[in-house]
């Protein structure tokens, strides 16, 4: 299973792999599910996610051990209390160093497209802080810091805010022969806990970002 990244009596943090998806498709396949028991490590219970990640987002993956635990992380990320840093890469050069992205987020659907998010102002808030990390050959690697978690915020705040979505990204952009999926990595995570240290966590770059050959110089886990 993927490699933990912290691990204490109420939480785990693994490295999920992208392409795998947190809750068993309609269709059948590989889950997440399939690695809670062996994740139990010795616990009386397998743990429970307590949040989502996209299917195509490798990275950071807070898990709880008991329900207890679930409900307080739960009502962190509500109050925005758990600071995430995303990598993606981008399929474009952005000129501009750094900035905020806000835009009101609203779901939408049809029988041919299936379903999307789009910015509409009758749409949910959503804010994220970026910054441009590296350019390299037609791709810009982009540290994102979302403030909001909606569904798919990131994804739709770099094809609607930044004008390039990221790379291999099918719904917001297009698929590319240089990416076997969106290119988005939940790099890192820190959560803080009342009497406790907080929980914090770093997930490695992945094998598919570094064999495209971009520099991440300063691409570092918050404090």
């Amino acid at each position: 299973m993927s490699r933990i990244l912290f691990e204490d009596g109420e939480a785990l943090v693994i490295d999920k792999p992208g392409g795998l998806p947190i809750e068993r498709p309609r269709k059948g396949g590989a889950s997440l599910e399939d690695h809670l028991e062996a994740l139990k490590l010795g616990f009386q219970r397998p743990p429970a996610p307590a949040h989502r990640i996209d299917t195509d987002t490798s990275g950071c993956l807070l898990l709880a051990r008991n329900p207890r635990a679930l409900k307080r992380f739960a009502a962190a990320f509500e109050a925005r209390q758990v600071e995430k840093v995303y990598i993606g890469l981008v399929a474009g050069e952005v000129a501009s160093e750094e900035g905020t992205i806000e835009l009101s987020l609203s779901k939408i659907s049809s029988a041919s497209g299936g379903w999307k998010m789009i910015p509409a102002k009758k749409g949910k808030p959503s804010i994220t802080h970026w910054r441009r990390l590296a350019v390299h050959r037609g791709l810009t690697a982009v540290e994102f810091r979302p403030l909001t978690g909606r569904t798919h915020q990131i994804r739709v705040h770099a094809a609607a805010g930044l004008g390039h979505a990221l790379l291999g990204d099918p719904v917001y952009g297009r698929a590319d022969p240089r990416a076997g999926r969106t290119m988005l990595h939940a790099r890192a995570l820190s959560l803080p806990r009342d009497g406790k240290p907080p929980i914090t966590a770093v997930a490695p770059l992945p094998a598919d970002f570094l064999a495209l050959g971009i520099a991440l110089d300063g691409a570092d886990a918050p404090a």
